[in-house]
């Protein structure tokens, strides 16, 4: 199993579609057996998607996307766990352990709200309802609080 993540700094970058880089950490029996960091090389929103796939990303861990980012993820079948903000590495430990829950409504999406509301933009996020994922942002109804 391979598992992306939206990647900044050691963390879980909050934005899918302007993400410059994905650590992607490869996965034998539950346990992360190697991680590297991949520049995307300024691939938009559409390419992304195919760019995890062409890298055998079966699951991508990440904050804010859009419905379009979404759409192209389940069309490459990677499994979308959103909403999740802090540090990528206990992220992934997270998602190992069952804590990340399968986000299949989770649209955080800029073009839904002013920046400033919302998903990570301003003060508030969707993590706050599930740091590191107690549950997905899709149990609230997406990002629409």
């Amino acid at each position: 199993m391979k598992i992306a993540v939206t990647y900044e700094d050691g963390k879980v970058f909050q934005h899918f579609g302007h993400t410059e880089a994905f650590k992607l950490y490869d996965v034998e029996g539950g346990k992360v057996i190697a991680a590297r960091v991949l520049q995307t090389n300024g691939s938009g929103h559409g390419a992304l998607a195919g760019f995890l796939k062409a890298e055998g990303a079966d699951a991508l861990i990440c904050g804010g996307i859009g419905g379009g980012a979404q759409m192209a993820l389940a069309e490459a079948d990677i499994r979308l766990y959103a909403g999740v903000s802090g540090d990528a590495d206990a992220a992934v430990e997270a998602l190992l352990r069952g804590e990340l829950h399968y986000a299949n409504d989770a649209t955080c999406s800029h073009h839904e709200h002013a920046h400033g509301e919302g998903c990570g933009h301003g003060e508030h996020s969707c993590a706050e309802h599930g740091a590191h994922g107690e549950h997905g942002c899709a149990e609230h109804g997406g990002c629409k609080h």
